[in-house]
């Protein structure tokens, strides 16, 4: 038997600043709450480390599990729970993740009146494109979060499967290939939601170079 390596890897986005000082026109505006959109997901960012971490440890302790025999039962039951306790904190920081996300949404979307009372023609369809790449982020992440939260839950029913003595092998493999499955799907978003934020980034800085305004780019 062998279970995935798991892994969430998240792109940023880029913190730009106004380096010069000017009045409040529309663009600035919609600059002000596009950076507090990604000061807000600051926390997401902060739980990137953790979660891996924390499912380089659960991939640890599955693969003592299968180097065990049937006499392991004991040791088994150990080592399994020890891998519920792991998800169980992963689930909790995926929680405090997608609080950061949605708070970053809530403040995003402020942008939307703002962009229909832009005047430059060229500028408006820049941010009107850059409205709706992230809106699709946001969706893709949503989506993300629901089939890696599924798969967490796969997970959990091995691990308790697993502490059952007399499991029949077959109900383990036909688990196991429902969470590589699962985890496929979570793969699948979680570069669907990359491209997205690569393609934002890109879209943003093209938007402030169009609406001319004085800004520093910060990674």
């Amino acid at each position: 038997m062998r279970v995935r390596n798991l892994f969430f890897i998240i792109s940023s986005i880029l913190l730009v600043v106004i380096t010069g000082c000017s009045s409040q026109s529309t663009e600035e505006q919609i600059h002000n709450h596009l950076e507090e959109a990604v000061l807000l997901e600051e926390e997401f960012e902060n739980q990137q480390s953790a979660i891996t971490d924390l499912e380089t440890q659960e991939q640890e302790i599955y693969s003592k599990i299968i180097d065990l025999g049937i006499d392991d039962f004991e040791q088994i039951t150990e080592l399994s729970n020890e891998a519920l306790s792991i998800i169980d904190q992963r689930a909790e920081k995926i929680e405090l993740e997608k609080e950061s996300i949605e708070s970053s949404q809530d403040e995003f979307i402020n942008i939307e009146d703002l962009i229909s009372n832009l005047e430059d023609t060229v500028v408006k369809e820049k941010a009107e494109k850059m409205y709706d790449v992230m809106n699709n982020r946001y969706s893709v992440y949503s989506e993300l979060n629901e089939a890696y939260m599924t798969s967490l839950e796969k997970e959990r029913e091995l691990y308790n499967m697993l502490q059952q003595e007399n499991i029949e092998q077959e109900e383990l493999t036909n688990q196991i290939n429902s969470i590589n499955e699962s985890y496929e799907q979570v793969l699948n978003l979680n570069e669907q939601f990359n491209n997205h934020t690569v393609e934002y980034n890109a879209l943003k800085k093209e938007f402030y170079e169009a609406a001319e305004l004085d800004v520093a780019y910060e990674s």
